[in-house]
């Protein structure tokens, strides 16, 4: 199965193309933009899904406007810096176990690819990012049009990790990878000198891949390691992505059913 890029296309129409004013915008405005067109598919009364990074940032900023002018939602962070946000901008939250189902999921990307497999987890979210998206009826996805490539792995591909074993598990990592054909650095992801730690305690190896051709066999075969705890690829989870770029806004829905075949099955 494989998805074109439709031609982008202003979600105002073409009478009101942004294309002119995107030409001219930084990184910054491209991402205000993707949150601004997502924003729209929020409704009153939504259970939602906040993400993690920049672009989710922006998101929480401009759905903070819209609770300030009445709008009503629940929101559960997939993060503690989302969390922290979110109630200083004075957006209601709420956690998975208080409301465990979610109407909408809205959250960046490090890599998208026609298909709307991903790569999360730049921001170092990635485990919480998955267990929201899948509790969520529908993902959808925001960023710039840098995100997009045809096959993904130009971005290193995050993998959560246990800190016991952390070797063993490094290894046996390169060695699940180099069964696939992949070689690259596998590194464990650092800030200020110490190992970065994630919200719940974990590591995060960063493995540079180049090019990962069949992302199926590769998340089985990370799910297989023990001391993995969970890996960027979300096979199946996002149901549309909204992308901005020079041209407009473009919009592309998964030519799948989202949730009919996700990361955790097996090939």
């Amino acid at each position: 199965m494989h998805v074109v890029f439709p031609r982008p296309r202003s979600l105002l129409g073409d009478k009101h193309s942004v294309s002119g004013q995107q030409s001219s915008m930084d990184a910054r405005q491209l991402k205000v933009e993707a949150a601004r067109a997502a924003l729209a598919h929020v409704s009153d009364g939504m259970r939602l899904g906040i993400g993690t990074g920049t672009t989710a940032e922006e998101f929480v900023r401009l759905l903070a406007d819209k609770v300030a002018s009445g709008m009503t939602i629940t929101g559960v962070p997939t993060s503690e810096r989302t969390a922290a946000l979110c109630r200083e901008l004075g957006v209601p939250l709420s956690t998975l176990e208080e409301t465990p189902e979610l109407d909408l999921t809205v959250d960046g990307a490090d890599e998208v690819d026609p298909e709307l497999t991903l790569i999360k987890g730049g921001g170092g979210a990635l485990l919480r990012e998955k267990i929201v998206a899948a509790a969520s009826q529908r993902m959808i996805v925001i960023a710039d049009s840098s995100k997009m490539v045809e096959t993904l792995g130009r971005f290193p591909l995050p993998i959560e990790v246990n800190q016991f074993g952390l070797r063993a598990t490094e290894i046996a990592v390169a060695v699940a990878a180099g069964n696939l054909g992949l070689s690259g650095p596998v590194t464990l992801r650092m800030t200020g000198g110490q190992p970065f730690v994630t919200d719940g305690g974990h590591f995060i190896l960063d493995a540079s891949f180049g090019r990962i051709p069949d992302t199926r066999a590769l998340s089985n075969a990370l799910h297989a390691i023990p001391g993995v705890v969970e890996h960027g690829l979300f096979i199946g989870l996002a149901s549309a992505a909204i992308i901005a770029g020079g041209d407009g806004i473009q919009t592309v829905h998964a030519a799948r059913k989202p949730g009919s075949s996700t990361d955790h099955d097996v090939a």
